[in-house]
C-alpha cells in the first residue's frame, strides 16, 4: 500500500474560507476517481504552519499513483482549484506495509 502525502502553500490574498471551499471540493472530487482510497484533505489547526492545506490517498500500488496522477478528474480539480488559490506545493508518498520490497510497491 502506498501512501501520497500532498501539502500546499496558500496565494497571497486567499483567505480561510477559500481553504473550507477547496476541503468540500477536494472531498467530492478525490471520490470519484477509482484508484483513490482513503483520500482526506485538510486545514492547519496551527497558524504557524507553513502548509495550510494538505491532501492524503492511499494507493494499492505506484502504478495505481500513477494513474491517479494522469487521471481526468485529478487533473481537473488540480486545474480548476489548486493552483488558482495555492502558490506552492510539496507531494511526498510513503510505502506503508512493513517490509514489503519497495520495487514491487
Amino acid at each position: 500500500m502506498v501512501h501520497y502525502i500532498a501539502l500546499y502553500k496558500l496565494a497571497k490574498g486567499v483567505d480561510e474560507s477559500a481553504v473550507d471551499d477547496l476541503m468540500r471540493s477536494s472531498r467530492s472530487f478525490l471520490f470519484r476517481i477509482q484508484e483513490a482510497h482513503n483520500a482526506r484533505s485538510g486545514k492547519r489547526i496551527d497558524a504557524g504552519m507553513e502548509y495550510p492545506f494538505f491532501i492524503s490517498i492511499d494507493f494499492e500500488s505506484l502504478d495505481k499513483l500513477m494513474m491517479f496522477r494522469d487521471d481526468p478528474v485529478w487533473l481537473k480539480f488540480q486545474h480548476d482549484h489548486i493552483s488558482p488559490v495555492t502558490s506552492s506545493g510539496v507531494e511526498m508518498v510513503y510505502e506503508t506495509e512493513p517490509g514489503k520490497n519497495l520495487k514491487y510497491s
